[in-house]
């Protein structure tokens, strides 16, 4: 897979063909943009690098601050004043974003610092970015788990210099700088500096090598050199103040001369920031091959997880992209939590729950079950120091926790991984923290009301019971996982038996219709809530556009009239967003497996595709890359539920690493998909050679690995009819 990445795809504004049939009826609200950047990043690491020239939200690219609609443009070419840290992937307005310690190649005097130069040769492969400044340097950077090595390649010149600024971070969009609080400076020895600075509340160092005879090593302030000075220190830093600080080497190059810049990242001091360059095999000399081709291989033992064969370029190209977004996020970053003292799992970046729950972290699960074991622990760590079970969790201090998004989500990466019965958790110690959780802002009103607005947090609860009753029964609370299984039933009251659908309330990003075919632990009775088979089909229908005409997405800078027409269509989003991900599989509850095709289909092929526009809105640290690898390989799972649902793969022949062996699917009478093309339907399905009659399997006997086999053919059929999905449907409490 490693060589059919693109790290390039979804860094523009969504530039997919025109759709067609069931895709042109769903519209977009979100950012036609992936938001995703071409950086070097580790697996799941602590650090990425990449060029920086401030546009929204990666600090990479070419667009301003954009919430709806086609990103305006603030830069009309690609440009860099340097190269940042710490990027996101594919986020939104998350108003936390880093790009800190910028470095900047330089042929001008240092009071040029933060002009821009055009970015030109660009190249980039998991672990590894490269571009040509129109100065005249070529710059190369690489990562390890918790490292940088940049290399820069001058131009023969009387005085070149590399800058270190550690006083900005942010973007160029207004309001979206970030200023640290304090900063410490020092130079070490010749070749050797280090520093800290105190951002969003949290400490961060680096430890920097640079090998350069001859060269001079300075601190400097407010774009003027401190020659003798060997320390920078300051105790309080207001914006109005602020004057840019930082480290700086230079002198003169030859043609074609080499310098690297080696920097240890960590964020509990300058002394684990050199131990942490250490460790990851990037210190005491030139090291920048030798540390890409370790990310590298990092990299291909992480995407040669899945393998999926076909004739198409394009397709594994998309494929396999999507694969490696999907590993890009959270951050694991063990023992460098700088909130509380002792060693143990921390993680950051989970940008945020409401976009990885229900695909990415089961992807995680099943390829890397040790990472998501850790994950989960540093979740427990999170709640047991600060209080609350996270929505969203970055860098920082106080940092945001989404809370309108949703309630309870960390909850299902918890249930799965117990009813995969994976060791490595303190199970009675992650019930007390559930349990309390649950009782937290939004589930006061639940507890005393029946329900809680917005209303989608009433779901979201009620799951959160049902899947943490299982955690209680298993270690033996038979009084509490009553208790809470009779809570969990309070689903129920979120919905108007009088249209099938939610109740009115407030929505994030979306309307009732875009969260009211949410996969509830008892579909059978939402179904009949709705009046049958029927007329749950007919509403999943309408919300998936059958019948209805091509709709207009918004442009640039769309309107309040625009925006409310659109919502008021009531219609899926089509992958641009995340609520409604998982409703195409909501026809399988219903008997239509056959509708679920169609729809899928539909998305795998119009709103994924090749180049910088090929994603149809923010991938989300990974949550919309890793719905497309679930969706092709004709596999989805229902988070919390420990179930897998089918559907026709968009492969003929694939391998996945689960949890605890190989699963391969290979169909009979499979038409490579296209856009436009015909849509295919399972015939038949079987597993290890027994006929599985439901569309569905179970989780643990999935990450057992067998073969899988499905018969498609070209026109609906029985399977999956009558064999349902299972609902689980505990003693009501309304």
């Amino acid at each position: 897979m490693l060589e059919h990445v693109d790290p390039f795809i979804g860094v523009d504004a969504t530039d997919l063909p025109e759709p067609s049939g069931l895709a042109a009826t769903w519209w977009w609200p979100k950012p036609q943009v992936g938001n995703t950047h071409p950086g070097a990043v580790h697996p799941l690491g602590m650090v990425s690098a990449c060029a920086y020239s401030g546009a929204y939200p990666t600090g990479y690219g070419l667009y301003e601050l954009s919430t709806e609609g086609v990103p305006a443009n603030l830069h009309d070419d690609l440009v860099a004043s340097g190269f940042t840290h710490f990027q996101q992937s594919g986020t939104g307005a998350i108003r936390k974003y880093y790009n800190y310690m910028r470095v900047t190649p330089m042929l001008e005097p240092l009071d040029e610092l933060g002009r821009t130069w055009n970015l030109t040769n660009e190249q980039a492969s998991p672990g590894r970015y490269r571009a040509r400044l129109d100065s005249g340097i070529t710059a190369e950077l690489t990562v390890g788990p918790k490292s940088a090595v940049h290399r820069y390649t001058f131009p023969a010149h009387a005085d070149a210099r590399v800058i270190v600024d550690m006083s900005m971070g942010g973007l160029a969009i207004p309001y979206g700088s970030t200023v640290p609080l304090r900063a410490h400076l020092e130079s070490v020895e010749p070749g050797i500096m280090q520093g800290e600075i105190v951002v969003e509340g949290a400490p961060l160092s680096v430890h920097i090598e640079c090998d350069v005879d001859g060269w001079r090593q300075l601190l400097w302030y407010d774009r003027r050199l401190m020659p003798g000075g060997s320390t920078l220190a300051f105790d309080h830093i207001r914006p109005t103040t602020l004057r840019p600080f930082g480290f700086m080497w230079g002198g003169p190059t030859t043609e074609g001369q080499t310098v690297e810049l080696r920097m240890g990242f960590s964020l509990r001091g300058v002394d684990q920031a050199r131990k942490n360059l250490e460790r990851d095999g990037a210190s005491g000399g030139p090291s920048f091959s030798r540390r890409a081709q370790a990310t590298r291989a990092a990299w291909d033992e992480s995407l040669s997880q899945i393998h999926v064969e076909t004739d198409n370029h394009q397709r594994r190209e998309v494929f396999a992209t999507a694969l490696y977004h999907s590993l890009v996020k959270p951050s694991f970053a063990a023992d460098e939590s700088p909130f509380w003292p002792t060693k143990g799992p921390w993680v950051f970046d989970i940008s945020t729950m409401w976009d990885i729950y229900r695909t990415q972290l089961p992807l995680l699960t099943a390829l890397q079950p040790e990472k998501a074991v850790e994950l989960a622990n540093a979740l427990l760590t999170i709640c047991e120091q600060e209080g609350n079970l996270p929505i969203g969790y970055r860098m920082a201090r106080g940092s945001d926790r989404f809370g309108r998004q949703g309630s309870a989500l960390a909850h299902t990466l918890l249930a799965d991984l117990a009813k995969l019965g994976l060791p490595g958790i303190d199970w009675e110690w992650a019930l007390v923290h559930l349990a309390a959780d649950l009782r937290r802002t939004y589930g006061e009103d639940f507890l005393q009301h029946g329900l809680a607005h917005p209303i989608s947090h009433t779901l979201d609860i009620a799951h959160g019971y049902w899947c943490t009753s299982y955690i209680a029964r298993a270690i033996g609370d038979d009084a509490l996982a009553g208790e809470f299984e009779r809570l969990a039933g309070r689903w129920l009251n979120a919905f108007d038996e009088s249209t099938g659908l939610l109740k009115d309330s407030t929505f994030y990003e979306g309307t009732k219709y875009n969260y009211s075919f949410r996969l509830v632990h008892d579909m059978a009775t939402r179904i009949a809530l709705a009046g049958g088979d029927d007329s749950f089909v007919a509403l999943l229908d309408r919300f998936f556009g059958y019948g209805a005409d091509a709709v207009v997405q918004p442009g640039v800078a769309p309107g309040l009239e625009e925006m409310t027409e659109g919502y008021a269509l009531g219609r899926f989003e089509g992958l641009n967003n995340e609520p409604d991900m998982e409703a195409p599989w909501a026809y399988h509850y219903a008997g239509r497996p056959d509708r679920t095709a169609e729809v899928v289909h539909a998305i795998i092929n119009h709103q994924f595709g090749t180049g910088r526009g090929g994603l149809p809105g923010n991938d989300d640290s990974g949550g919309l890359s890793s719905w497309y690898v679930w969706a092709s390989l004709g596999l989805f799972p229902v988070a919390g539920q420990s179930i897998f649902l089918l559907h026709p793969p968009s492969f003929h022949y694939s391998t996945v690493s689960m949890a605890r062996g190989t699963l391969t699917i290979d169909t009979s009478g499979f038409v490579e998909p296209t856009p436009g093309g015909p849509v295919q339907y399972i015939q038949s399905a079987s597993l290890n050679g027994e006929a599985i009659e439901g569309s569905w399997i179970d989780a643990s006997v999935v990450h057992e690995g067998g073969r899988l086999h499905l018969s498609l053919g070209p026109e609906p059929s029985d399977w999956g009819r009558n064999v349902r999905p299972p609902s689980w449907g505990p003693e009501q409490e309304v």
